[in-house]
């Protein structure tokens, strides 16, 4: 053997080894959100699908959402777009944090999964110019913090609640920012909701293009969610 190869070979060595260990670890999926993610009970459908994948052994859930909440709340540099940055920002991201560190002690974590149902609170309040921007912020705090560069995302897309500006006055224009973010990330796909808000919500009043779903859109979130999960780690491996 040339001894010129050796280096290049450990080298390779060592790769696989690194990813033979990533492979065996656990999958994380963290999902956060305002009222939408909130709402999903995870463990009636998004649990189940991608414990089928992968196995129950193999999976760490964590959801922490808050209704009503800008991305500001996520975002430790958010600035609106005059410049302007509010006193409160970050904290819900730091309290998510908080779950994801105490679930994933100890674990080898093979891949990560952010999900991410929010925006219904930035388009009333006009403020998907920064969307996008806050929201790649909010993916490089998580990245420094769980020291990968690896991260799917899946976006669940704002539903046709208001489709004509009238309450939410930036409503189709943030729908559009979301498109464009999930199709501008290297591991990214992004889930419809239009189909989720029609029906019975969980008190048994109908409903019909309402802001949150129903009982049954929010069991076909959380396996579309869980679908384009299992999608993004399966095509990255």
């Amino acid at each position: 053997m040339n001894r010129l190869n050796v280096p290049i070979i450990l080298a390779m060595l060592s790769c696989l080894t690194y990813l033979s260990a990533a492979q065996e670890g656990k999958h994380l999926f963290i999902l956060s959100g305002q009222s939408n993610m909130a709402g999903l009970r995870e463990g009636e459908s998004f649990v189940p699908v991608v414990e089928k994948a992968f196995g129950a052994d193999k999976v760490i859930v964590v959801k922490d959402a808050h209704g009503g909440q800008p991305i500001r709340r996520w975002h430790k540099k958010w600035k609106d777009a005059h410049g302007s940055a509010p006193e409160q920002r970050g904290d819900l991201y730091d309290q998510l944090m908080e779950k994801v560190d105490s679930a994933i002690d100890g674990e080898a974590i093979a891949t990560v999964t952010f999900l991410w149902m929010q925006g219904e609170r930035d388009a009333r309040e006009q403020h998907a110019s920064v969307y996008a921007a806050s929201f790649k912020g909010l993916l490089r705090q998580l990245e420094k913090d769980l020291g990968r560069r690896d991260l799917n995302v899946v976006i669940g897309r704002l539903s046709d609640f208001d489709m004509a500006n009238e309450k939410y006055p930036e409503w189709t224009r943030l729908r559009e920012v979301q498109v464009k973010l999930a199709n501008s990330l290297k591991r990214a796909a992004w889930v419809n909701t239009d189909d989720l808000n029609d029906g019975f919500n969980r008190k048994g009043k109908a409903i019909k293009d309402d802001l949150h779903y129903s009982v049954e859109g929010y069991r076909v979130f959380g396996a579309r969610l869980a679908a384009e999960a299992i999608g993004l780690i399966e095509g990255g491996r």
